[in-house]
């Protein structure tokens, strides 16, 4: 399993292994979940929501979202297809 920091940042796959922006972890692989969508990072706080498989986090990133973006989703909403993060059993990562 990939560590939380891993899944949030990654960018792809290739083959058995998670393609990870390294840079973008180093600057945001600190924050909280809410931090990143607070920042405009909705795909980052989603996985992070995702990762830690925690409702309210994920309820918090769609609140976010909405506000920001003025937009109407729920949490119903297919938000997998729109931040285009699925949750993938890989056990490598590769840092770009």
């Amino acid at each position: 399993m990939l560590s939380r920091n891993d899944f949030v940042f990654t960018i792809g796959y290739d083959g058995p292994a998670a393609v990870v922006d390294s840079q973008a972890k180093r600057r945001y692989g600190d924050l909280s979940t809410g931090e990143l969508a607070e920042k405009g990072l909705f795909r980052a706080a989603y996985s992070s929501a995702v990762y830690s498989k925690d409702p309210a986090e994920l309820a918090a990133v769609v609140e976010i979202y909405n506000r920001i973006a003025g937009a109407s989703l729920t949490v119903s909403s297919p938000l997998d297809r729109l931040f285009g993060v699925f949750p993938v059993d890989v056990k490598r990562s590769i840092a770009l």
